[in-house]
């Protein structure tokens, strides 16, 4: 098969999936704008800890459906299923962590961004919610991914459609029907994530035969729990450093931006709509991933540099649509999110000023598919890490402080651009050392 064909092939059910992750998202944003700028500020400030919260399931799911599908294919049949109810343990121990902690720690980490009450209550009221709610959430994706690792992603779409479809849906009906304001946006996304939750689970005992879920006669057995983590923590890790980055952001921006609060709300809403930009290119990056794999394991250099090749040029497009598009209208889509004068005073520069930085990412981002692909995960982690923490954040603190001093809070939104370049150089080195000694050295290959 042709290989730009493969990869959309490869691609659309994941690029798909994605953005109905992403919808799912934007919406609880959209309608909460409606409340208020503060609520819609509470939700934005929750944003780490909710990927903090996702991160460590999917970094769990991802270790659970790699060591899963090693097993299938070498046929070992109970180990795969020993691996699949390990995954259902784990991801009830995330859920119980998650919960204490929201319970426990939700008002420090509120208090530790801002001293705003009425943000911080109605953060507390959310943040509270999808964190001792959260078991939906853990269980879905856990489920999902054990759809997915035995070729069923189909079924896996159809699970995420529903919560999205039921979060919209309830939505308006609790936060403004039922006047719950934020409170009602975070059941509506709990139940949601319930419903995903429980057509997963059908799925998977009624339509997946290739693993067994139960718990009789079922022990932990750690040193598989150790396996699994050792596979999935580097997921963990880089969604981690997401979380930390957008912390710090957030108490830059209500520190030293002139706008304060409204700054980190219009950074918010930058992360909702950048998603719709981004999500398409992680998708199509993990269906890049097996290919370039697959032809790695086959000896086929040709395939694979074309594979990358093609990976980067689609990326490179659509970047270059995002970008056209923050800069061509960056008003009309911050008013999605109902936004005030000030917020759009302070979101229009944001979007034009860090879109600049998306083909750097995109190509940052292709790449290191490669690196996923030839088992060079350290180099993807090494990079996220030195962008978003060496780079994004002390540059950001600088140009923050400069900026108040000298009148010009918009210098901030510069450390994104200022940061992919650093970003997109120390990517091309890893690859062109990952080229020399890995990929020139195979057979070139057939088409």
């Amino acid at each position: 098969m042709p290989i730009s064909k493969l990869i959309w092939n490869m691609s659309l059910p994941i690029i798909a999936s994605m953005l109905v992750q992403a919808l799912y998202n934007i919406v609880d944003s959209v309608f909460v704008s409606r409340v208020s700028e503060q609520a819609l500020t509470a939700v934005s400030l929750a944003f780490p800890a909710q990927n903090l919260m996702i991160g460590l399931a999917t970094g769990t799911a991802v270790g659970v459906n790699a060591l899963m599908g090693r097993a299938l294919g070498a046929g070992q049949r109970e180990r795969a299923d020993k691996v699949a109810n390990h995954g259902i343990l784990l991801a009830l121990v995330g859920f119980v962590i998650s919960a204490a902690l929201g319970a426990t720690c939700s008002d420090l980490f509120f208090r530790s961004q801002t001293q705003i009450e009425n943000i911080i209550r109605m953060g507390n009221d959310y943040l509270r919610v999808v964190t001792i709610g959260s078991l939906g959430m853990f269980c879905q994706i856990m489920y999902e991914r054990l759809l997915q690792g035995t070729g069923r992603s189909i079924l896996s779409m159809y699970t995420q459609g529903l919560g999205a479809i039921i979060n919209i849906i309830l939505d308006p009906i609790f936060i403004f029907t039922l006047n719950m304001g934020v409170t009602g946006a975070a059941v509506a996304t709990i139940i949601g994530q319930f419903c995903g939750c429980a057509l997963a689970i059908y799925f998977n005992h009624k339509k997946n035969t290739d693993i067994t879920l139960s718990i009789k006669g079922f022990r932990p057995d750690f040193r598989l729990i150790g396996e699994i983590y050792a596979i999935g923590l580097p997921s963990v890790i880089m969604i981690a450093i997401g979380s930390v980055m957008t912390f710090l952001m957030n108490k830059i921006l209500i520190t030293y931006h002139a706008a304060h609060e409204t700054a980190a709300t219009a950074f918010g809403a930058y992360f909702k709509l950048n998603s719709f930009i981004f999500m398409p290119v992680f998708g199509m990056n993990n269906g890049v991933v097996p290919i370039v794999a697959y032809n790695y394991g086959a000896r086929n250099r040709k395939r694979m540099v074309e594979t990358i090749k093609r990976g980067a040029l689609y990326a490179s497009i659509i970047m270059v649509f995002g970008t056209v598009l923050f800069w061509v209208i960056p008003g009309p889509l911050l008013k999605i999110f109902d936004a005030t004068d000030t917020m759009l005073s302070v979101g229009i520069p944001a979007l034009r000023i860090i879109s600049i930085s998306f083909c750097m990412a995109g190509a940052c981002i292709a790449l290191g598919a490669s690196f996923q692909a030839l088992g060079r995960s350290l180099y993807s982690m090494i990079t996220s890490i030195v962008r978003q923490l060496v780079f994004l954040i002390p540059i950001a603190y600088v140009l923050a402080r400069y900026g108040a001093s000298v009148g010009n809070s918009d210098l901030v939104w510069w450390s994104y651009p200022i940061a992919e370049v650093f970003s997109l150089t120390l990517t091309l080195f890893f690859f062109r050392h990952l080229y020399k000694t890995v990929i020139a050295q195979l057979p070139e290959g057939r088409e």
